[in-house]
């Protein structure tokens, strides 16, 4: 399981299911982009964005951008999963999707290998194309889009892909919500003794 700052979890195995987690109901740590140095914060934990990318241009429009990309993302993936459509939030992500990714740039770290560079005037359009790419990518993609799931976490609503062998996990982390459910049934168990 990946982590970034403030306890965050990049474990979907997709940017765009990552961002779906940012919202309160889905984290329960409440709303993690809901400020412009969060949403910086995010970006760069994400890997959306290099470190060292200078992100002093964040502000409260980005933060909205994000979130209601994040809002159609979700809307989106539900459909996917209960068999609804979501046409608005499709043409809203297929138009996001249109405009170019941010330029990506490698030069030498430290000892010589390749390291991902800063990325110079960056603007909120070519990140909020690149999460949009990616939940296009997802939604085309036939065996990913079998491998999405919700989290059956009794508290959680987080979505992921399912990678395991024989595609039967239940929760979008074993070592959280896995943890708590197990947690849970053991002292259930234990009640039912007594």
């Amino acid at each position: 399981m990946a982590e970034g700052t403030h306890g965050r979890r990049f474990d979907s195995g997709r940017f765009c299911l990552d961002l779906v987690a940012t919202a309160a109901e889905t984290s329960g740590a409440g709303e993690q982009i809901g400020r412009p140095e969060r949403l910086a914060e995010w970006l760069v934990a994400s890997r959306l964005v290099p470190r060292g990318t200078p992100l002093e241009n964040v502000d409260e429009t980005w933060v909205a951008r994000f979130q209601r990309l994040r809002a159609g993302v979700d809307r989106l993936m539900t459909a996917q999963l209960t068999g609804g459509g979501a046409d608005d939030d499709l043409e809203q992500v297929n138009a996001l999707a249109a405009d170019a990714p941010p330029g990506l740039r490698a030069v030498r770290g430290r000892g010589g290998a390749l390291v991902r560079a800063p990325i110079a005037d960056l603007a909120c359009g070519p990140l909020l194309a690149a999460v949009a790419r990616d939940a296009v990518d997802l939604l085309t993609d036939p065996v990913a889009r079998a491998a999405l799931r919700r989290c059956q976490g009794d508290a959680c609503r987080r979505l992921y892909l399912d990678t395991s062998r024989g595609m039967r996990r239940r929760w979008c982390s074993s070592e959280v919500c896995g943890n708590r459910e197990r947690v849970a049934r053991h002292r259930r168990r234990v009640k039912a003794l007594t």
